[in-house]
């Protein structure tokens, strides 16, 4: 018997490993690059200067090295299903201070900014390729439409839904910006209606050399409607856009219409300064680039409505450019100057850095590629207020850059970048007898690609 038991149990392991395990397949992507930087002047203001109680040295430079490196694994179960992930690891400063632990996420990203310097994970979501459509499920982007004007990543938890047919595409999508119901986390929770939601219906038509769509979201943001303010905000955007390329030039447009209501208070008459507030806010965006190789121009026209001060109960600047668009150096740059300096103020909490707001802006640029490795840009940009407050300049200024990419190899490459700021009047607030620094950078990233 016991004999028996031994072949039986031998027949059975031999069965166990004999068995096909499921396949997985996972393909690994992702982006590392060590920068550094030195910033003549962290505010332009010339004199010390109070700004939210923090005081404010003027003629102060800033230098360091920074890095960061983003992996995706995508975890491949069969052609038409896959786990999609994505995580940000040691994005931080050589040898800089760390951050302080807190729950508030960062900016672009589903961790905190002490997790980013170590680890933070960002995307997890299921991609399935149905029959009827493709469906993303869980924590994934959130925040980019059409061109990159306007678009400021995000993860967010998302469903979405898409179905092509031919040149049509048809995208839907739900997204749960914030929740407050009450769990085994917020057990002081006492109130249910206080999320906030988007609902988003996207229709895209393809051809060979473009796209264009129209994009509308619906916001619902009720996050305000327990609290002592008792307001909801619940407001469309309107994003049609094009992308297409005729002949050497290739073209990218934008159009952002927000409307509804900013500030819709439950009870009104419960206090003086509770103003029902609508929505009216445009931002749009215009660039061509043509290529005569080894010689490429370019053009960019930008503009985000500035919020009129004459009108009270109509908010106009509730739009902005967004962090992803970066078209200078130094002024309305979001990813590598106020995320890593912090913010460039002026006085009264004006700002130089990015998102831009408030703004019309255009830029012209010329480039040279003399080898395929090698590529060298030259940017002029000039932008003014749309709306200045009562004793303000309108003038933010000019900015000249010239920067210069070298691919060491298919996947490494090196760039060297010098911007220079002739600051504006505008950042001198309504003060009158003081002046403005003008502000210049000097920056150097290297950057691998797998």
């Amino acid at each position: 018997m016991k004999k028996l038991r031994l072949i039986l149990l031998s027949l059975m392991l031999v069965m166990a490993f004999s068995v096909s395990a499921s396949a997985v397949d996972v393909k690994i992507s992702g982006e590392y690059y060590a920068a550094g930087m030195y910033l003549s002047n962290t505010n332009v203001n010339d004199r010390y200067y109070e700004h939210k109680d923090k005081r404010i040295n003027p003629d102060q430079s800033t230098a360091f090295f920074y890095q960061r490196l983003r992996v995706g694994a995508d975890f491949v179960v069969s052609p038409s299903l896959k786990l999609v992930t994505r995580f940000d690891t040691m994005e931080r400063i050589w040898g800089g201070a760390r951050s302080e632990s807190s729950t508030t996420l960062a900016a672009d990203s589903y961790g905190t900014a002490a997790e980013n310097e170590n680890i933070a994970v960002d995307w997890a979501y299921i991609n399935y390729v149905s029959p009827v459509g493709k469906f993303d499920i869980g924590i994934m982007n959130d925040g980019s439409t059409g061109t990159i004007f306007g678009n400021s990543y995000a993860p967010k938890p998302r469903i979405k839904y898409s179905y092509s047919k031919d040149a049509f595409t048809l995208n839907l999508a739900y997204t749960k910006e914030k929740d407050q119901s009450r769990s085994a986390v917020a057990t002081g929770t006492s109130f249910t209606d206080g999320d906030n939601n988007k609902y988003g219906i996207e229709g895209v038509y393809a051809w060979k050399d473009g796209k264009a769509g129209l994009q509308i979201n619906y916001y619902d943001y009720a996050e305000k409607r327990p609290a002592s303010d008792n307001y909801n905000r619940t407001y469309l955007l309107f994003t049609p856009y094009a992308i297409a390329k005729i002949g050497p030039v290739a073209l990218q447009a934008e159009f952002n219409y927000a409307t509804g209501d900013y500030k819709k208070y439950d009870r009104p008459d419960s206090n003086p300064s509770h103003i029902d507030t609508k929505v009216r806010s445009i931002s749009a965006y215009v660039d061509a680039t043509a290529t005569f190789d080894p010689v490429f121009l370019g053009a960019t026209a930008a503009y985000v409505s500035g919020d009129d001060p004459e009108t009270g109960d109509i908010n106009e600047g509730a739009l902005n450019g967004g962090r992803d668009w970066n078209p200078c150096l130094i002024m309305f740059n979001y990813y590598d100057v106020a995320n890593w300096t912090g913010t460039i103020y002026g006085y009264d909490g004006t700002q130089v850095t990015g998102p831009m707001t408030n703004a019309i802006f255009v830029q012209g640029r010329v480039g040279v590629k003399p080898v395929p490795e090698l590529k060298a840009m030259l940017s002029v940009s000039y932008a003014t207020a749309d709306e200045k407050p009562v004793g303000y300049d309108g003038n933010y200024g000019w900015e000249v850059d010239l920067t210069g990419t070298y691919k060491i190899t298919n996947n490494l490459s090196y760039m060297l970048g010098i911007g220079y700021l002739f600051t504006g009047d505008y950042f001198k607030g309504d003060n009158i007898g003081v002046d403005v620094n003008n502000d210049y950078i000097v920056m150097n990233k290297l950057t691998l690609t797998f």
